[in-house]
């Protein structure tokens, strides 16, 4: 036998081989017959998938440590019903990343907004007052405009440092957005306001503005030389859009507002927001019955063991700028011993 035989011979000899071995390797990694037993184990796995997920909520609530992703956590423990809802609190950078998930993050059907954040998205978003609801107005964030004594009137903090705390928070955005409808041109600083409260007593900031639920620990328990003062901001048309008149009194702080004055300012509505999903959508479908689920049990909310503020809720508290999620607005037309029969 030639050479060049033997070398054909042995070429064909290791083909062989080769497809043996890759025979061989794809009848290993051929999955054996699916038992009976496996069968209905996979099937059980498909329909729990299903089932977890068929009436899932996800809700954009806040930074970790705030109240709104608080909030947050304490509405999915009390309407979070197996099988029947699950909602999902998600951990957010703040308000406007809460808007942006509304609109453009797969899975988030609401969110607990401030009301004045859309102010920011008019121009690039228009219309977006069609694109979302409101389920309720939580409650409101009252403006805190907190001064030095030599400071006497919102004219006086021209050019002066005032903190509006960290980037992210309430203070951070509507507090320069109402300084800006007053005409107000400060030093913004967007440091911790327990950092600038300090330095405020020292002379190096002039105010501190919080846009927070009164009444505020810093204010109620600190302890402030005579004229350390609020001051006072009236309502009037440019606020219509977005905010609510409010009042700082002496009920809120004894040791800083005298008895029986009343100090004007503005509250933020900070609310519980829906995408507006397009009726009978799955989407739509599984926002209304959180709707149904979370205002039939707001009274267990309204108990002990949960965030006091849940007792100033109001469940007919309209909301400036923005129309009512329907499944919400029907629910309150029904008559009142239809709504307390169908309380889940």
């Amino acid at each position: 036998m030639s050479f060049m035989k033997l070398s054909t011979v042995a070429m064909a000899t290791m083909t062989l081989a080769v497809l043996g071995l890759q025979l061989s390797a794809n009848a290993r990694s051929r999955p054996a017959r699916e038992t009976p037993a496996a069968a209905a184990a996979s099937q059980a796995d498909i329909m729990a998938r299903e089932r977890i997920n068929a009436w899932t909520v996800g809700l954009a609530g806040g930074f970790i440590e705030g109240a709104p992703l608080r909030l947050a956590a304490e509405i999915a423990r009390v309407v979070n019903e197996q099988d029947k809802l699950h909602v999902i609190p998600i951990v957010t950078q703040g308000a406007t990343e809460n808007v942006n998930s509304l609109l453009y993050l797969k899975g988030v059907d609401a969110a607990i907004i401030n009301t004045d954040v859309l102010d920011e998205y008019k121009a690039q978003v228009p219309f977006i007052e069609r694109r979302l609801v409101y389920i309720l107005n939580l409650f409101p964030s009252e403006l805190h405009i907190f001064v030095r004594p030599e400071v006497r009137s919102l004219e006086d903090l021209r050019g002066k440092k005032v903190n509006f705390n960290t980037q992210g928070t309430a203070a951070a955005y509507s507090g320069p957005l109402i300084f800006s409808r007053l005409g107000l041109n400060v030093d913004k600083m967007f440091i911790p306001h327990q950092v600038a409260l300090e330095q405020m007593k020292r002379g190096e900031v002039s105010a501190v503005v919080f846009v927070t639920s009164k009444p505020v620990d810093a204010f109620l328990k600190g302890r402030w030389e005579p004229g350390f003062k609020f001051l006072a901001v009236e309502y009037d048309a440019k606020f219509e859009d977005y905010y609510l008149p409010s009042s700082i009194e002496a009920t809120d702080y004894p040791s800083l507002v005298p008895k029986g004055e009343r100090i004007a300012t503005l509250a933020v509505p900070t609310i519980l927001a829906a995408y507006n999903w397009p009726e009978q959508s799955d989407r739509y479908q599984r926002v209304a019955r959180f709707v149904d689920y979370l205002f039939g049990r707001l009274d267990r909310l309204q108990s002990a063991g949960f965030d006091p503020k849940w007792k100033e809720v109001n469940l007919r508290a309209n909301v400036p700028s923005l129309g009512r999620f329907r499944p919400a607005q029907e629910w309150l037309d029904r008559p009142q011993s239809v709504t307390a029969g169908r309380s889940p």
